[in-house]
C-alpha cells in the first residue's frame, strides 16, 4: 500500500529515475573505450533499449492516467 502517496505521483517518480538511468547508460556508452566497447558495449546497448522501452511505456500509463 502506498499511504498518502498518489499512485500516480510514485509511477512519475519511477518515470523520471527511469529517464535518469536511460540518460547515463547512453553516456556511458558515448565514453567506452574500444577495449571496454568490446566488453560491455553490446550489452550496454540492450540495457539502454530496455530501459527506454521502460520508459516510453510507463510516460504513456502517466499520461493517461491524468
Amino acid at each position: 500500500m502506498l499511504g498518502l502517496v498518489s499512485v500516480g505521483a510514485e509511477l512519475t517518480a519511477v518515470s523520471t529515475t527511469l529517464e535518469e538511468l536511460t540518460k547515463r547508460v547512453g553516456q556511458i556508452l558515448s565514453q567506452l573505450s574500444a577495449e571496454d566497447d568490446e566488453r560491455y558495449g553490446s550489452g550496454l546497448l540492450e540495457v539502454e533499449r530496455a530501459l527506454g522501452t521502460a520508459s516510453r511505456r510507463l510516460d504513456r500509463l502517466v499520461t493517461a492516467a491524468r
